[in-house]
Parts: C-alpha cells; sequence; structure tokens
C-alpha cells in the first residue's frame, strides 16, 4: 500500500498558501490600502469553500450521518480532517488485517505487442486511501486555478504598481505558483489515469519531472504576459479575460449541443437535474479557468459518461498552443509599444524576448513528456512529433492553396487587358498587310 504523500503536500500547500493570505491581507489592512486587502481574501476564500464542496461531494458525506465533520467543512477545516483521516486508516492497515478484499483486473503495458492482464486484491483500506487521494487530486485543481492562478497575477500586479517587492509578497507568490504547477501535474496525472483505467499505470520520476517544467515555464510566462499587458492597457485585459474565459466555458456546452446527446444523468443518483446542471457548470467553470493559465489536460466531454474525453487529440493541442503563443506575442508587442515610464529601467526588448523563450520551453518540455516519458507512450496510435508535422503539412497546404487562388485571380484580372491587347495588335498586323497588298497591286 503506497503512502498518502500525495494528499500530505496538497494539504501543506493548501494550510501554508491560505495561512500566508491572510497574513498578507493583515498587511494591507495596516497600510490602508482595503482594496488589495478585499480581493485577497475573496481570491483566498472563494476557492476554499469550493474545496470543502468537492471533498464533501466526492465522499458522499451529505448522505451519511456525519455531522461533524460537515462542522467542521464548514469550518473550513475539512482537508485537515481527510488528511488525518487517511493517515490513520495508513498506519491502522498495516496492523489489522481486513476479511473482505475485492479482485480488480489491470493490463500491462504492452511488451512487444502482447498485453497480459493482472488481477490484483484491494482491500478496503486501500480502497478508501484511493478515494482520498483522488479527492485531494481534485480539491488540488480547484485550489490551483480557481485560488492561486487569480492570486498570483492579482500580487504581481500589485508589485508593478506599488514598484516593490516585500518579503511576504514573495514567499506569497513562491507558494502560490507551487500551488498552481502542483495543481496542474495532479490533472495531467488524473487525466491519465481516467482515459488509460484499464491498465496499470506506473509514473516514473523523470515523467514528474517533464510535467514540473513544462507547466512552471508555461503558467509562469502566461502570468507575466497578462501582468504586464494589464500595467499599461488595465481596461483592455479585462475585455481579454473575458474572452478567454467565456469562449472555453461555452466550447463543451457547444460540443455537446451539436452531438445531440441525451443530458448526463448518471453523475450523482440524489441529485435532481438542476442539481446535475449545476454541477457541469462548476466544471466547465474549472475548466476555462485552467486554459486560461495552460493547456488542460483533461477535455472535458459532456457526452462522455466520465465527462472527460479518452482520445488524444493532438491538433486541438496543436492549434492551443500556436493561438496561445500568438497571444502572448500579440499582448506583449502591445505592452512594448503602451509600456510607461516605469520600464524606462528594464530592458524591454530582453524581456520580451525571455518571456517568448520561456514559453517556448513550456513547449519543449511538453513535446520531450509526450515523445519520451509518457507512461503510456506505447498506447498511443501516432505520436506527437507526427501530428506536429501534419498538422504543418495542412497549414502549409492552405497557405499554397490560397496564394495559388491569389494568383489565378491576378492572372484572371489581366487576361481581359491582354486579350484587347492582342486584338489591337492583330488589327494593327492585317491593315498593315493590307496596304502592302494594295501598293503591290497598284506599282504592278
Amino acid at each position: 500500500m503506497k503512502f498518502p504523500g500525495s494528499v500530505l503536500i496538497s494539504l501543506v500547500l493548501f494550510m501554508s498558501e491560505t495561512a500566508a493570505a491572510l497574513c498578507l491581507s493583515a498587511s494591507y489592512r495596516h497600510a490602508g490600502d482595503h482594496t488589495w486587502q478585499t480581493l485577497t481574501l475573496i481570491f483566498a476564500l472563494a476557492p476554499c469553500a469550493l474545496v470543502q464542496l468537492s471533498l464533501v461531494f466526492i465522499h458522499r458525506d451529505v448522505s451519511r450521518d456525519r455531522p461533524l465533520v460537515l462542522l467542521l467543512h464548514l469550518l473550513q477545516l475539512g482537508p485537515l480532517v481527510r488528511c488525518v483521516e487517511a493517515l490513520y486508516i495508513y498506519f491502522r492497515a498495516e496492523r489489522v488485517e481486513e476479511p473482505y478484499v475485492s479482485i480488480t483486473k489491470k493490463r500491462q503495458m504492452p511488451k512487444d505487442g502482447y498485453s497480459e492482464e493482472i488481477e490484483k486484491e484491494v482491500g478496503q483500506a486501500e480502497g478508501k486511501l484511493r478515494t482520498h487521494r483522488s479527492a485531494f487530486s481534485r480539491a488540488s485543481v480547484i485550489q490551483a486555478f480557481l485560488g492561486s492562478a487569480p492570486q498570483l497575477t492579482l500580487q504581481l500586479y500589485i508589485c508593478i504598481l506599488q514598484q516593490e517587492v516585500t518579503v511576504a509578497r514573495s514567499i506569497f507568490m513562491v507558494l502560490s505558483l507551487l500551488s498552481i504547477v502542483y495543481g496542474a501535474l495532479r490533472c495531467n496525472i488524473l487525466a491519465i489515469k481516467i482515459k488509460y483505467d484499464d491498465y496499470d499505470i506506473r509514473v516514473k520520476p523523470a515523467a514528474y519531472l517533464c510535467i514540473f517544467m513544462w507547466r512552471s515555464f508555461e503558467i509562469a510566462t502566461r502570468v507575466a504576459v497578462l501582468v504586464l499587458f494589464g500595467s499599461v492597457l488595465r481596461i483592455w485585459v479585462f475585455l481579454i479575460v473575458l474572452l478567454n474565459f467565456l469562449g472555453f466555458f461555452f466550447y463543451p456546452w457547444v460540443i455537446f449541443w451539436l452531438s445531440k446527446s441525451p443530458f448526463p444523468e448518471n453523475i450523482e443518483k440524489e441529485l435532481s437535474r438542476v442539481g446535475t446542471t449545476i454541477v457541469l457548470c462548476l466544471l466547465t467553470f474549472l475548466y476555462a479557468g485552467i486554459n486560461m493559465f495552460c493547456w488542460s489536460a483533461a477535455q472535458v466531454e459532456l457526452s462522455d459518461p466520465d465527462l472527460i474525453s479518452k482520445s488524444q487529440n493532438w491538433y486541438r493541442m496543436t492549434v492551443y498552443y500556436i493561438v496561445r503563443l500568438m497571444e502572448n506575442a500579440f499582448l506583449l508587442l502591445l505592452w512594448y509599444i503602451y509600456r510607461t515610464d516605469f520600464y524606462l529601467y528594464v530592458c524591454a526588448p530582453m524581456l520580451f524576448l525571455q518571456l517568448l523563450i520561456g514559453y517556448c520551453m513550456g513547449i519543449f518540455f511538453m513535446l520531450v513528456f509526450y515523445q519520451f516519458c509518457h507512461p503510456c507512450k506505447k498506447l498511443f496510435s501516432s505520436s506527437i512529433t507526427e501530428a506536429l508535422l501534419s498538422c504543418f503539412n495542412i497549414l502549409y497546404f492552405i497557405c499554397q492553396h490560397h496564394k495559388s487562388t491569389l494568383l489565378k485571380g491576378k492572372v484572371a484580372m489581366k487576361s481581359p487587358e491582354n486579350t484587347d491587347e492582342a486584338q489591337g495588335s492583330s488589327k494593327t498586323i492585317d491593315s498593315q498587310n493590307r496596304s502592302m497588298h494594295q501598293s503591290v497591286s497598284s506599282n504592278a
């Protein structure tokens, strides 16, 4: 039985970030910055409430007679209680022999084209620990992208406005960045386990390292680009954020309506149709929040029973990163044009280049992960490099087709003039021939 290390890491990040947010908001109150105090508290407490709801929903505490646990969740102490419960189950399971076990069948990764099926006994304690790991994985994703990501953006923006980086604020930003990267890492692992549920998956340390580097570069550069753009064009950044968020929020719903699939009813038996709709809206809300800052490894598909697409769509990923790189470059270009006097002491071209290179480094580690370190790369029908080459070939074909249509249009526009000139020249030649014939006949 594995030690619940992911549960402990999630708890440490959650508690430390919440404590740092409360301390920082108190310092803002002492300094008289009530606006920054209010926003810091909102970005700290709102995701805490959503984390409690997710833990209660996954463990189904509402249908169980556990009033003390529900009270602790209302007091925002749910993660602490869940972690203590997980550790108690882990240490107690080694001393007590369980009378009831269940047998699960998993396939091993294919070797030489063959995949063996293995049976494994799973006790009640291990099943409960799996539930705890799954719940904390989802809670870490919610905390990362609905709390830590807006919090990091806000604190970095305050640093630029006040032209000061305090110790408390820098510690808080480091904790927020670690929380976002860890949440993105858990989202990647969670998506892999859902897509390849039939296989026994073992993630190697090299895969964790690649995901960590990939998400660190991608998220840090994205936050920096949004903050720099917002520091010079404050109103327009709200339009950019709103368009991004609404686009990603309605995208799963549009795909669901176009597929004409029945409304999902098997999410939770005790939920009504209204409750199911609220849960789906919260899920797409989280999906939009993730895609605001990085590529969501778990693609929401409302027509699927698991609500997550199990197909590996390389083209969608390629289009996302191409469009996001172009968007970041465009926002940085606008920042470079409209930058204020504060940036006179900053080498703006070098910062522009560093941020673009940082985002490209994130893409590089992503390619390394999917090409070499993915635990299920043997199950891919095609590698990501082949998909990228085919996508670039399609783009090249579209560009060449567009150029050929433009050339044909230019030739078609010039052809009437050429025919007129040709007719005029033929007429002059005929008149010259007639005059020569008349002169010859007169001489004869």
